[in-house]
């Protein structure tokens, strides 16, 4: 009987929300221009200008009931002019003392707010989100891709102020033209949605009502009209700034380069130049990135590079016009990219190798000396982007008794990408393409073996139909890299193809080429709206000799991938649930030999509760047929499956304290290996200006077969040596963010990290793709593997007659890694636009072969490593002409 009456509840609040859509047809809002002067910006309202237009109101709810009328009455006047856009908007409220005020830095969106979507290319694909909430805090982003992708990291320089008063608050923001980007027409129309948020209840309603089951969100804003012959202008901003850096780090007796104390003082420039009302140029000179957050700390075991997400302001910045992504989602064939923005000022990619007395010092990231950027739309509906970007020749100096040398360690390369994009059937469809371009000045012997030229580049095509509902999206890939033998057979060899395999039937290393090609793409047919069902299928390929990892991120190569994806969405609240969701995946792959890979399937669900408590949990299963990669070049290596089950659950945001458990767990069919997390935060707020958050993290992971190294016979062949790991990893998140005021704030983020592994059970592989997985593996006995001492400390020792002539040392795999990453940043906002920043920063790195895991031992040795502080002070400042 209950599951009967929940389906029936189910049934019941479908129907309802079917039958009681409210009207969907375009609004309008008439602007006028203020006459004979512009309304000051200081949170009344009551300015004359202000008289000239009506209010318009009539909000509805998008959530959590979507289509039904709003607890709270909202209202809003927009006037414009030649410069400025300006907007009032009065936010009721019958509890006016119970109105959220939280103090916070910019772009949080916390507490109550009031928000304006301006489309003003009219694309329907595009607009500028501007926010303020109701202490006055500004938030701004940059919205893509139809509502899709909401950049809150692109900056605007614009104006806001409110007051409060017993019937609610208000709001007034003025936005200055130069900051939107628009063609001249004599009777424009833009795009226009208007939001309100009230916190205590998490309801958000909307001047133009968009079902939340739409398949789109700007496509289906209302239009603001009655705006004037806007005349084309052109802008430029200009922001200088200037850096003091202090670097005090550990003396090393002996070392010339050692001396504790470094003093750095630069300076650059950024500036934007509008060349039209829709293109812009940015321009830094000299660049500084002081202020960036450290990334996590990690202990990666695996063959391939970790991805991190970009956190320097003029690469985030503007991001989403250059996006290329080769997959959907996130993790693993996800982070596949055509531009990957890292790459650009990365840290040096060779480091000289010293002898006995020496001592060597180079740059921790190549500096870039000047990077360019053009962005826009034309007035024929091309979206453009294009990014060069120049790094200098670094070296590092080598000292030997006071005699200097120079060794190259990065060469001169210049950075080029090219993004262009044309929208059809007013927004329906878009037709793109993409190219990027590396180019290295080799002149140093010692750097012959990177790539000298790397091009890649792609076309990318997407058609909606049936009001959005349905998708069909295409996607290509293509790369050539050049250079020497010796760096095209690294290419072949790397970790991304392993073309060295000597089961692989498709590939065949050749090193006599000085090129490698390759393409990839994906395919890909979604249902987006109407209704509560929403589903994908699809599928990508990386053809063995893609390269994509001068400008982007390439994982893995020689893959095809198929998957199927079908979710159901509970929108409205409905029995116990403010919203509820269910999702199915299947997926499959295969190399370009046409072994199949992997196999894999999960379940997952979450939902909020009436009383803002949440959950999402689900669980998955994959084979994993057959890996090429695990044996670093070696055959193919039959694996095992896994079980994956995870749960999140979360209390509500709204209170003073907030709880998140994050639990995730995977066990293999071998039998022993497993992998646990455990991932705890709370976050308390003593005062509506503070936030002070705790995130400790678990992790322990035992796996049966972890990869040591590859030993080399004499006619014989190569041996892959594997241990059974124990590891345990244990890692403390600490954040405090306290918003004096909304331009003046400390924030602080701290994290301790320890990692230690300890090793048994050595094995040899003999049978890689035996059926039974104990006949894959020979298994040295203790005496047959053994840790002994040498001159060059620790060895594991391993003989045995048994699978032919072993007798090597091995370095000792056990290992204990611990660090220490915080940063303190004060940043002023002192005036709009320009910015002071005092920042601190320190490091504590050690670690040794101990392998046994004492979270107290851990945390004590790790404070007792010398550290390196950083001390930063910068200054810039804003002009407009």
């Amino acid at each position: 009987m209950k599951v009967r009456y929940l389906i029936f509840l189910v049934i019941l609040a479908n129907c309802t929300a079917i039958l009681g859509k409210p009207d969907q047809s375009k609004r309008a809002y008439y602007a006028k221009s203020p006459n004979p002067h512009p309304p000051a910006i200081d949170g009344q309202i009551d300015d004359a200008a202000w008289s000239q237009v009506e209010w318009q109101g009539e909000f509805t709810q998008w959530e959590p009931d979507d289509g039904a009328a709003p607890s709270e009455k909202t209202k809003f006047k927009i006037l414009v002019d030649q410069e400025n856009f300006y907007l009032a908007i009065r936010a009721l409220d019958s509890e006016p003392d119970k109105i959220e005020k939280r103090v916070t830095r910019r772009d949080l969106f916390e507490g109550d707010w009031v928000e304006v979507n301006i489309d003003s290319y009219h694309d329907l694909r595009t607009a500028r989100s501007f926010t303020l909430n109701a202490a006055g805090v500004q938030g701004d982003e940059a919205v893509s891709e139809d509502g899709d992708n909401w950049d809150s990291n692109w900056d605007a320089v614009w104006y806001g102020e409110v007051s409060h008063d017993d019937k609610g608050w208000s709001a007034e923001i003025r936005i200055p033209l130069s900051q939107l980007r628009f063609s001249p027409e004599e009777e424009p129309v833009w795009g226009l949605q208007v939001k309100r948020y009230i916190f205590r209840k998490g309801e958000r309603s909307i001047w133009q009502y968009i079902p939340k089951d739409s398949g789109g969100w700007v496509s289906y804003f209302g239009e603001l009209r009655g705006l004037p012959n806007l005349k084309s202008s052109r802008r430029i901003e200009l922001m200088p700034y200037a850096v003091s850096n202090s670097r005090f780090s550990p003396k090393e007796s002996g070392n010339p380069f050692a001396t504790g104390r470094d003093q750095i003082f630069s300076g650059g420039l950024d500036a934007k130049l509008g060349l039209t009302n829709n293109l812009t140029m940015d321009i830094t000179i000299n660049p500084d990135f002081g202020q960036v957050e450290a990334d996590p700390s990690e202990v990666n075991l695996t063959a391939f590079e970790s991805f991190f997400q970009e956190k320097r302001p003029f690469f985030m910045e503007g991001r989403s016009i250059f996006e290329s992504r080769l997959m959907f989602g996130d993790g693993g064939a996800s982070s596949d990219r055509l531009f990957y923005s890292r790459r650009i000022g990365r840290s040096p990619q060779h480091s000289p190798e010293v002898d006995a007395g020496e001592f060597s010092t180079q740059p921790q990231n190549t500096s870039i000396s000047t990077a360019v950027k053009l962005t826009g739309k034309t007035e024929s509906g091309w979206s453009i982007g294009i990014m060069d970007a120049i790094t200098q020749k670094e070296t590092a100096q080598i000292d030997f008794n006071g005699a200097r040398s120079e060794e190259a360690v990065e060469p001169f390369t210049n950075y080029f990408v090219g993004r262009l994009q044309k929208d059809y059937n007013k927004g329906n469809s878009q037709l793109g393409g993409i190219f990027t371009a590396v180019n290295r000045n080799l002149e140093e012997a010692n750097l012959n073996w990177m790539k000298e030229k790397a091009y890649s580049g792609g076309f990318d095509f997407t058609h909606r139909w049936d009001d959005k509902t349905y998708s069909f999206t295409a996607k290509t890939a293509f790369s050539n890299v050049r250079g020497s033998k010796e760096a095209i057979t690294n290419i072949q060899e790397s970790s991304q193809r392993y073309y060295q395999r000597p089961d692989a039937r498709h590939v065949k290393l050749d090193t006599s080429l000085t090129a490698l090609s390759g393409h990839g793409g994906l395919l890909n047919i979604s249902r987006n709206g109407k209704g509560n069902w929403r589903s994908s299928v699809g599928m990508i390929w990386r053809s063995p000799g893609l390269e994509l990892n001068d400008m982007g991120f390439l994982q893995q190569a020689d893959r095809i991938m198929q998957w199927t994806w079908a979710g159901y969405r509970i929108n409205n609240p409905f029995f116990i649930f403010r919203r509820l969701n269910l999702n199915f995946n299947q997926w499959a792959g295969w190399n370009f030999d046409r072994q199949p890979l992997f196999t894999g399937g999960n379940i997952n669900g979450g939902g909020q509760f009436n009383n803002y408590w949440g959950f999402h949990t689900g669980i998955g299963r994959e084979t994993d047929i057959l890996s090429t990669s695990e044996l670093r070049g070696g055959p193919g290596l039959k694996g095992t499956g896994w079980w994956n089950q995870w749960i999140t659950i979360y209390s509500d945001n709204r209170k003073p304290v907030e709880v998140r458990l994050d639990a995730n767990n995977n066990w293999a069919d071998d039998g022993g290996s497993m992998r646990n997390t455990m991932r705890f935060n709370v976050s308390f707020r003593p005062l509506n200006s503070m936030r002070i958050s705790l995130r400790p993290s678990y992790t322990f992971n035992r796996n049966n077969a972890q990869y040591l190294d590859k030993i080399e016979i004499e006619n014989s062949s190569d041996r892959f040596i594997f241990g059974e790991l124990r590891q345990k990893t244990f890692a403390v998140t600490v954040r405090f963010d306290y918003s004096i005021t909304p331009n003046l704030s400390i924030q602080y983020y701290g994290q301790p990290f320890v990692s230690s592994g300890s090793y048994s059970e050595y094995k040899s592989i003999v049978a890689p793709k035996a059926n039974n997985y104990s006949d894959r593996y020979y298994q040295f006995s203790e005496e047959e593997a053994t840790l002994i001492e040498t001159e060059d400390g620790q060895q594991l020792k391993l003989t045995s007659d048994s699978i032919g002539a072993i007798n090597t040392e091995l370095s000792n795999p056990n290992f204990s890694f611990r660090q220490f990453r915080s940063n303190l940043v004060v940043r002023w906002q002192y005036r709009p636009g320009s910015t002071a920043f005092l920042i601190w920063t320190q490091e504590r790195t050690g670690d040794d072969s101990d392998g046994h895991f004492s979270f107290s031992q851990g945390i004590d040795n790790l404070f007792d490593e010398d550290p390196v502080n950083v001390f930063l002070v910068k200054f810039s400042r804003w002009f407009s002409m």
